[in-house]
């Protein structure tokens, strides 16, 4: 049961339009749509768990948890808005608290004595951003959608 978290940039540089009239944001969001729609209609992806976290400050950024079901992710995505700054590292951390707990509620990692090894449950973080420079501390760049 795979768990694949978007961490969609939400920063107001996303509101940028290309020469097709769309913004950054928009491009973004039917990215994921997309990626839904083809892994739904590959057999191993019925264990798949999405989540849905953006670049707003925490607790804010987590827009979709481990237990929230599709149609609650897709609402989500489909109202996001693109405002503020971009915080890659802030939403890095958020991902990755994100992912720690769920795999400390599932029993994969016991607090004070290890993780499991037998357990297994992969992590995928796919990054979308513009890579814009209004950002707080390092930059660091994954996906460019907008170059």
């Amino acid at each position: 049961m795979p768990i694949l978290l978007f961490l969609l940039d939400t920063s107001a540089s996303m509101n940028q339009r290309t020469y097709l009239g769309t913004t950054y944001l928009d491009i973004a969001k039917g990215a994921v749509e997309i990626f839904m729609k083809l892994r739904a209609r590959d057999p191993a992806s019925r264990g798949d768990r999405y989540m849905l976290v953006t670049f707003d400050d925490p607790p804010y950024g987590v827009k979709a948890g481990w237990k929230e079901n599709h149609a609650t992710f897709m609402s989500e995505l489909k109202n996001l808005q693109a405002s503020g700054l971009t915080t890659l590292g802030h939403a890095l951390r958020t991902a990755f608290d994100l992912l720690n707990l769920n795999r400390l509620v599932s029993g994969i990692d016991n607090y004070g004595q290890g993780r499991n090894p037998f357990f297994l449950e992969p992590s995928v973080i796919i990054t979308i951003t513009d890579g814009n420079n209004n950002t707080i501390g390092s930059k660091c760049l994954f996906w460019n959608i907008g170059r």
